[in-house]
């Protein structure tokens, strides 16, 4: 690009003239250096590019597997049975005025759609909130199953379920409407109470679901000063990020969250009343991670639970972010818990904290295949002329088929005591009546009166089990199996007594960096009807394994499916397996939280099964798993190390210049400056020295905010190298990056010059004229009214178009170099010899150094001026990246209101316009001469620092370090 060729051979001489014998002495020295330079340079370039093709073929493989390796959509489609219709609500002109993009409807469907249009409403309200871009139809799941299930009781109970339009908005992008969101919500629950006023059972209370940021809104009602926390009573999250932001692209995002979250903590006496349930959709959901939706029970509130679908009591199914609110099996249990919560005398969801978590609990952790009951009689009376069999065998099954007698299946515990720890039993018949008691009172051959036992059992895909520690059951006399009279259905029972240690065996995980070459196996050899496999070392968030599980079995006919489960017993994240036998398995084995360090608790592979099977467990770590987990917990901070090593090269570049006058392609500064132990080790000694008091006072001091590495560290998903990995994720991912963006710039170039016939090299060194000045005052007059975000997409494209130009520009001047059509497609090496030789001639060099219209020493400082654009638009790029979200916001509502207010972007706008505005015009001949070069050639460096150590949870602060340096690039322009 910057080389003179030989077609400096050929033309007009110029007025003066270099001598003969110099121009020969400095082409032999520029062929000699280029070749050497060449066979050097050729295998360090090689040799990064395989580098870091091999790192970014990480990344995308850990993209892959967040994006991509998940299960199946297990979840059936819920559907409407009548036309849904969505009645707006009016409301109160001062409140529309307020809040004019957003609205409020009343779900209905055919007749009972018809007989709300009065708002004549008896039912008990429940309040739909959509989240980021989420619509307010995706109210009908809900309302479609509500009304099915109310049809099915006569209209005994009956829910109204009311919608918000939030306009769509992207919200979990943009937080400068999430107050305003929250002030609308409450007008809305005060309309929808003041509608059932003159009913019998007027509510007091709305239940919430909300979706997405829908949940975190409803949960910022409590920092209103004048919202009543009786307002509601019940609130059910649907994939709602609690903890923080997934990605926290402005401050009013991250403010909202830092209020909501420190009024729970600091105010938990308002919540007192408040029943909450947080379901995350696992890992089909890469939207937001479930460990974000998890809310810890603090201790002055204990009315919280969280569960991923996964574990749900017949869903049994992870959900994507969307499908959550859709999915039958999860739309089911959670209309069933609604009907169970109503208080029979009000004919509204109960008051009680007590009966709520005890439902909730009933509908999404352990069911056990009862209806739910409040106080459940557990003395029974067992009567009846049924058959009474006595069983002394510790190990039992019976098929059940057309039965025209019922049968009492008793089991005397005496003998069993002394040799076995624990019982268990399990039945494929997954009605809700009891089946299995614990006998008080016996006779020699029958039991009068039991303990209804089955309120112990739990449900599971294809049986319902019950396991029961004899210890803990010291009056009970004989366990007793009971099989009612049917006909035409099969099932079948079985039972077995084990002692613990028998069934339980421990399976250490394999180590992470074993990258599956090795493994962990035990073998089960005895049978039995359940195994609990306890996984030794297996409670970070970075650990992921592949489990495989061979089965044995012997020859039969009717033989029942395995049931695989992984139980995490720190949080409610199982995950279940459904599996014919005999067979080979494969489980994924990660997790959404990690262990807490207080806990000793172990995950379990519990394994349910026939009596005559044998199994054989191995497990492997799973690096691209592993290489998922951290895309899935730390993938929205890639951007920030992307840039951490865009400022290296930015130094590294400047460093160049001044020092040899030259400036090297972001793509090799890239790879000579971005260490990782330039960047890493500071921000780990910073966070180690934090431990210390002495020096977080210092740190307070100074006023500098908490290191985002601390807060990473408090929510238990930091680990050592994580640092360093992500770090060398950013590299591989601004090293192809730029390859790309500068190929991109190379094809438009050839673009523009098919279209046009620029003029050559400019001769303007001015970097302000009044033409420019107005651009820059009309883009900050455009940030202040419109959106900052908007300014600074159009500076960027402008400064795009003008590299474009001066790319094209460069590309004429050396097509003039290299006129002579004998060598217009040799390689520089080659022009270089052809230039040697035609130094022989005195004749030949008179026209040589004629032909050029421009020196090579100006050349060269266009060519250095155009490698610092394109690293300066490189980072411009990002920027535009992270303010994209705002502009589309205020595009979006560009019809409500021209100005987006508040803006996140407005004061960056203002500096990066007229910073930009010098920079575009600006040429390298002034950075080196200016006072302030070293500085800022140096100031890169401690910026890149800062942005890992203060940006991957505050992304928003990430282009301020980067215009920091860029303006200190422009002040050397004019100092």
């Amino acid at each position: 690009m910057a080389a003179l060729s030989p077609g400096f051979c050929a033309g007009h001489a110029p007025s003066r003239l270099p001598s003969v014998s110099g121009v020969c002495s400095w082409w032999r020295w520029r062929a000699t250096g280029a070749r050497s330079a060449g066979a050097m340079g050729r295998a360090p370039g090689v040799a990064a590019a395989l580098f870091y093709g091999a790192v970014a073929a990480l990344v995308l493989l850990g993209v892959r597997d967040v994006l991509f390796l998940y299960e199946e959509n297990r979840c059936s489609m819920t559907y409407m049975y009548e036309y849904p219709e969505y009645l707006k609500i009016k409301l109160p002109k001062k409140i529309s005025r307020r809040f004019p993009a957003y609205e409020l409807y009343l779900y209905g469907e055919g007749n009972y759609a018809e007989e709300n249009k009065n708002l004549i409403l008896t039912g008990i309200p429940v309040l739909f909130l959509p989240g980021n871009a989420g619509s307010y139809k995706q109210v009908r799941s809900l309302g479609s199953i509500a009304l099915r299930k109310a049809e099915d009781i006569d209209f005994k109970y009956h829910f109204n379920f009311f919608t918000v339009n939030f306009n769509e908005e992207l919200v979990a992008l943009y937080g400068g409407s999430l107050k305003r969101q929250t002030r609308f919500l409450h007008e809305c629950i005060k309309v929808i109470l003041k509608l059932y006023k003159d009913q019998e059972f007027a509510p007091s209370s709305v239940a919430i679901v909300g979706h997405s940021m829908g949940g975190l809104v409803a949960r910022a009602l409590l920092t209103l000063k004048n919202f009543k926390p009786e307002f509601i009573n019940l609130l059910i999250t649907q994939a709602t990020p609690h903890v923080a932001p997934v990605m926290p692209l402005d401050k009013y995002l991250t403010d909202f969250y830092t209020a909501v979250n420190n009024h729970w903590i600091l105010k938990a006496q308002d919540a007192r009343n408040l029943t909450i349930l947080s379901v995350a959709g696992g890992f089909r959901d890469y939207q937001v991670r479930s460990g974000l939706a998890f809310l810890p029970r603090l201790s002055q509130h204990s009315s919280a639970l969280f569960v991923v679908s996964s574990a749900v009591p017949r869903t049994w199914a992870s959900t994507d972010h969307l499908s959550i609110v859709w999915c039958k099996e999860l739309i089911l249990a959670t209309i069933r818990a609604f009907f169970d919560l109503i208080d029979e005398t009000t004919k509204q969801i109960t008051e009680d904290p007590k009966k709520r978590m005890l439902v909730l609990n009933h509908h999404f952790v352990r069911h056990p295949a009862k209806f739910f009951e409040e106080d459940p009689e557990t003395l029974t009376e067992l009567k009846g002329t049924f058959i009474w069999i006595k069983i002394k065998s510790s190990k039992w099954t019976y098929t059940v088929y057309n039965e025209s007698d019922g049968k009492y299946f008793m089991f005397p515990l005496s003998n069993h005591r002394k040799t076995h720890s624990h019982v268990h039993c399990q039945s494929s018949m997954l009605d809700t009546s009891s089946w299995i008691y614990g006998c008080l009172n016996s006779s020699s051959s029958m039991c009068l009166e039991g303990f209804d036992l089955s309120w112990k059992a739990e449900l599971l895909p294809t049986v319902k089990v019950v396991t029961l520690k004899l210890q803990e059951y010291p009056s009970l006399s004989d366990l007793v199996v009971y099989v009612p009279a049917i006909n035409g259905n099969k099932f079948t029972l079985d039972c077995e007594f084990f002692k613990e240690d028998s069934r339980t065996v421990q399976l250490p995980v394999t180590h992470l960096f074993s990258f599956g070459f090795s493994s962990s196996k035990i073998v089960l050899n005895s049978t039995g009807l359940i195994y609990n496999v306890q996984l030794q070392h297996f409670g970070q968030i970075y650990q992921a394994f592949k489990i495989y599980i061979e089965s044995y079995c012997h020859p039969h006919k009717g033989r029942k499916t395995s049931v695989y489960r992984l139980h995490v017993p720190w949080s409610h994240e199982d995950s279940i397996t459904v599996s014919k036998v005999p067979s080979f398995t494969e489980i994924s084995a990660k997790l959404h939280i990690a262990q807490p360090e207080n806990d000793s608790t172990v995950a379990v592979l519990n394994i349910y099964s026939s009596l005559d099977c044998q199994y054989e467990v191995t497990i492997k770590t799973s690096f691209s798993q592993v290489l998922g987990q951290v895309i899935r917990f730390h993938g929205g901070s890639l951007p920030v190390y992307v840039i951490s090593n865009m400022l290296l090269a930015y130094g590294g570049q400047l460093s160049a210049l001044i020092s040899t006058g030259q400036c090297s392609d972001f793509v090799l500064a890239l790879a000579r400056a971005a260490k990782p132990y330039k960047v890493d080790p500071i921000v780990n000694v910073v966070k180690f020295l934090l431990g210390f008091n002495w020096f977080k006072d210092i740190w307070n001091v100074l006023f500098l905010p908490e290191l985002d590495a601390v807060l990473l560290n408090k929510q238990d998903i930091w680990f050592p190298l994580v640092s360093l990995i992500l770090f060398l994720f950013g590299t591989g991912i601004a090293y192809w990056g730029g390859i790309l963006f500068s190929s991109s710039l190379r094809l438009l170039s050839s673009l523009w010059l098919s279209l046009t016939r620029p003029s050559g090299l400019t001769k303007d060194s001015k970097l302000m004229t009044p033409r420019r000045a107005f651009m820059a005052i009309l883009l900050v007059f455009v940030s202040c009214t419109t959106c900052g975000a908007f300014a600074i997409l159009i500076i960027y494209l402008h400064y795009i178009f003008k590299v474009i130009k001066l790319h094209s520009n460069v590309r004429i001047e050396q097509n003039v170099l290299n006129k002579d059509p004998k060598h217009s497609k040799d390689t520089s090496d080659n022009s270089n010899k052809e230039i040697v030789k035609n130094c022989d001639s005195t004749e030949t060099i008179t026209e040589a150094a004629a032909a050029s219209p421009t020196t090579n020493t100006a050349i060269d400082n266009v060519v250095n001026s155009l490698k610092i654009h394109i690293t300066i638009l490189n980072l411009l790029t990002w920027i535009v990246l992270l303010s994209l979200p705002s502009l589309i916001y205020w595009f979006k509502n560009l019809r409500y209101n021209i100005r987006l207010d508040p803006d996140p972007c407005r004061t960056m706008a203002i500096i990066l316009v007229s910073t930009v505005g010098i920079l575009m015009n600006s040429s390298t001949t002034k950075v080196k001469s200016s006072k302030l070069s070293k500085i800022a050639a140096q100031l890169p460096l401690p910026l890149s620092v800062a942005v890992v150590a203060f940006g991957p949870m505050h992304l928003y602060r990430v282009p301020y370090f980067v215009i920091c340096s860029l303006l200190l690039h422009a002040l050397c322009c004019i100092v």
